[in-house]
């Protein structure tokens, strides 16, 4: 094992509890990097990304940040659009890495939530864990977001690799259909292994 703490990855498909059990490591004291958290901050209103974003795709922001909506339909349906702006966020989203590990070296361990892990990949982790539940729990949960129908979750799960292979690319699974103090308790432990 190198010198400095665990870079841990935490990733699962759309409403498998990503975000309980990130907070739940927070709550047992470990430093959690959010990407999706600090895309959405520089992009808001007087957000860092304003600038180079609205340069390169005009009127895609106002006082208020990114209009999403409007960014998206420009973006979304042409690769060459996508990469430029993917070239904007980035290399931010990594200053901004590379900032909370020097903050945090002295931490045993360092999660960073990563919704697409294996799909994009991330070097900079050394081990991952997935967050998985049954289908129909799965299901139930997204399905109950408000806004979502079943035409979006079935575009979103198949943007997604499947659950069944990040649990077999996953060091570490996490079952997040069970109670939740059941599941408190699989992340304690993980966390207390990773340590020992």
């Amino acid at each position: 094992m190198s010198d400095g703490p665990i870079l841990l990855g935490l990733t699962g498909s759309i409403g498998m509890g990503k975000s309980t059990v990130a907070q739940m490591f927070a709550d047992l004291g470990v430093p959690v990097f959010d990407a999706d958290a600090e895309v959405r901050a520089m992009q808001g209103p007087g957000g860092s990304l304003l600038a180079a974003i609205e340069a390169e795709f005009p009127g895609s922001t106002d006082e208020n940040g990114v209009r999403r909506e409007a960014l998206g339909a420009r973006v979304f349906s042409d690769a060459e659009a996508l990469a430029r702006l993917e070239a904007i966020v980035h290399p931010a989203v990594a200053a901004k890495r590379r900032e909370f590990l020097l903050r945090n070296m002295d931490a045993p361990v360092l999660l960073f939530d990563i919704p697409l892990l294996f799909e994009k990949g991330a070097d900079y982790v050394e081990r991952s864990v997935v967050v998985s539940a049954l289908p129909e729990v799965q299901r139930a949960r997204v399905l109950a977001r408000p806004g979502m129908t079943k035409e979006k979750f079935a575009a979103i799960l198949a943007a997604q690799m499947p659950d069944a292979k990040k649990r077999e690319r996953a060091d570490y699974v996490i079952d997040t259909g069970l109670p939740l103090d059941e599941t408190r308790a699989q992340v304690g432990e993980l966390l207390a292994n990773l340590i020992a």
